[in-house]
């Protein structure tokens, strides 16, 4: 791996971590916010088809965010994962190390960028 020195593994476990704890408390407050949306729906009495037309935009919308997070929250894992196994850092493609500076960016990257490439044209 291209990291280097122990400060540098340090600062990407502290990145990965806060990353993680930010998309636990996004997914919790979708949570909250699902439950009281359906406890709002079964109040309301008059509803019009504009306004059931804007609710589930707003539920796709939702949606599309917790499967993203959800999706992150994976790869946050997978990336400490490695790093307690100390298999952090290389790319699962090809094997060679990832440049600190993409790591920087992207803690969770599984991939160099070039492979990164790659697999995205494949997708």
């Amino acid at each position: 791996m291209d990291t280097g020195t122990q400060t540098h593994l340090t600062t990407l476990r502290n990145l990965l971590t806060y990353r993680l704890h930010e998309l636990e408390t996004e997914l919790h407050a979708a949570e909250l916010a699902r439950r009281s949306r359906g406890a709002d729906a079964g109040a309301r009495q008059v509803s019009d088809r504009k306004d059931e037309a804007a609710a589930f935009a707003v539920a796709g919308v939702d949606e599309a965010e917790e499967a993203r997070d959800l999706d992150e929250k994976s790869r946050v894992e997978r990336a400490l994962q490695r790093l307690d196994k100390g298999a952090y850092g290389d790319c699962v493609t090809c094997a060679e190390p990832i440049p600190l500076q993409r790591l920087l960016a992207q803690p969770a990257a599984e991939r160099c960028a070039p492979c990164q490439s790659a697999f995205e044209r494949r997708v």
